[in-house]
């Protein structure tokens, strides 16, 4: 039994050694990985890419990332970003579950295998700048089809976009403040130029891609100068685009406020808020997001389109049929209506007779998401193409009573990944053409900087053709779509946006 014993441990210590032997590792700039393949991928999670933000770091600039000599394990996702979890451990509304540490400023790449030279994609998760990890998306199918995928956290709520009196005395000369979450990706951005290559990807075609809060930080990376030559595309996802200013002072109140609020004295130091616990901290409610600190960002993503400071890149970017998933469920009263401004309800007037909850989704959808993407799309197709879209498709696992696609609805269909929450045999065939239809329009920009997917070609936009791309039951081309509540939702809101001129 002894000798039976010994031979079985030796084969499972060489099948151990052959497995570890045919792992993927990749050799990058702080020290060596072992990854690990699934499907067509190889794998490699919890990369650090910054110092962990503690102590000293929290509210500080990204610092560069320990080095280390041993092969590092890298087949485990790491922590999410100190954030709001849900007490029974269910995903919360940016789909993080698990564990959470400041200790959190990591990415986890998807590389073809045996991959040289590929388009790479670096994915900005989104979660209103509160909630959301990179962890949770997996980029497999981007691999099967020749593109590298980098998903990356960064830090959230009152530790990613915050300010301060006591910080701002506290900071260095010169030292940009606030927008941590912002600094983060940026960082994350350049760890992909020293690092991608590694894993085959080519840093000369990298194309920055976010839904959310994560199509927001693409529109406010495009207009940090910092940022430029970072990437060479970019994909808009349901993030917005009418960005009212707001300052470093202006975001310093709130700050002080909102500390207040929560138990902390208004005379607190800085050393007193790097001390506070993070769990404290990410229970703090607020309107988080980039804003002009005069460093890093010096004008809104807004202003900076407008007035031609982002850099000419191809851009795909586009917004959902049911953005008014945001509300909530509830039926909205007759007093949200007095919310809309009386210039735009003329070009309501279908909805409002259908009722005051279908009018005033029907104005939040338009103006939160539909309205800014045209005009971003308007706005940069003098230059590098832009690509407008409405996804509208409402999956067949969806209970009937969903009759339009909720915001955040299209990521599943543009990484064809069907994710945690769905198991695949609840995924109808005409599912699965919409997703590889999307997914491959995603795929042939990141290579080539156009959408070819489809039968249909994708035309770049252009104000006077007016078209994009519908993604629904019936994918196509539509020509001047809603364009007369979107015409009416852009001349209300442009005005307080201060965007200036070109």
């Amino acid at each position: 039994m002894l000798r039976i014993a010994a031979v079985l441990a030796a084969v499972a210590a060489l099948t151990a050694g052959a497995a570890q032997a045919q792992a993927p590792t990749a050799k990058i700039d702080t020290g060596p990985l072992i990854g690990v393949t699934e499907g067509p991928a190889s794998v490699f999670r919890n990369i650090p890419y910054a110092a962990a933000p503690v102590g000293a770091l929290r509210w500080a600039p990204p610092q560069a990332a320990k080095a280390w000599t041993a092969p590092r394990a890298a087949a485990e996702a790491g922590p999410s970003c100190p954030q709001p979890m849900n007490a029974n451990g269910t995903p919360n509304s940016g789909g993080a579950n698990g564990p959470t540490s400041e200790d959190c400023l990591q990415l986890n790449v998807f590389a073809p295998k045996n991959a040289k030279a590929a388009p790479v994609m670096v994915w900005i998760h989104g979660g209103g700048h509160v909630t959301g990890a990179g962890w949770i998306y997996g980029g497999e199918n981007f691999a099967r089809d020749g593109v590298v995928v980098v998903a990356i956290n960064y830090r959230l709520g009152a530790l990613g976009y915050f300010a301060h009196p006591a910080l701002s005395k506290a900071a260095k000369p010169g030292e940009p403040l606030g927008n941590y979450g912002l600094m983060d990706q940026i960082a994350a951005l350049k760890w992909v130029q020293r690092n991608i290559a590694a894993f085959g990807g080519d840093p000369k075609n990298v194309t920055v891609f976010g839904e959310s809060a994560g199509g927001m930080s693409t529109l406010a990376i495009l207009a940090t100068p910092s940022a430029k030559g970072l990437y060479q595309k970019a994909i808009v996802e349901s993030g917005l685009g009418w960005t009212t200013p707001s300052t470093l002072a202006d975001q310093e109140k709130i700050g002080a406020a909102a500390l207040v609020k929560a138990g902390v004295p208004a005379t607190a130091t800085a050393a007193d808020l790097r001390a506070l616990p993070a769990d404290k901290l990410a229970a703090v409610g607020g309107n988080y997001g980039p804003f002009i600190d005069g460093k890093l960002m010096t004008e809104t993503d807004s202003q900076a389109i407008a007035r031609g400071h982002v850099p000419d890149v191809p851009l795909i970017i586009g917004s959902n049929s049911g953005e008014d998933s945001l509300m909530g469920p509830m039926t909205l009263p007759a007093a949200a209506l007095a919310r809309i401004p009386d210039a735009v309800k003329p070009a309501y007037a279908a909805e409002a007779a259908a009722g005051p909850d279908t009018f005033a989704r029907a104005v939040f959808t338009d103006r939160v998401m539909g309205g800014p993407a045209r005009w971003v799309a308007a706005e940069t197709s003098g230059g590098k193409p832009s690509f407008l879209y409405y996804f509208s498709y409402v999956g067949s696992f969806l209970p009937p009573t969903q009759t339009r696609a909720s915001h955040a609805g299209e990521i599943q269909y543009a990484w064809e990944y069907w994710g945690r929450r769905t198991p695949m045999s609840m995924v109808k065939p005409k599912d699965q053409e919409v997703a590889t239809l999307m997914h491959a329009c995603w795929v042939s920009f990141a290579k080539t900087g156009a959408p070819k997917c489809g039968t249909q070609a994708w035309p770049a936009y252009t104000p006077a053709g007016d078209q994009l791309m519908e993604f629904g039951k019936e994918s196509g081309v539509r020509t001047h779509f809603r364009k007369a509540q979107l015409d009416a939702e852009q001349a209300s809101s442009l005005p307080a946006l201060q965007l200036g001129g070109k």
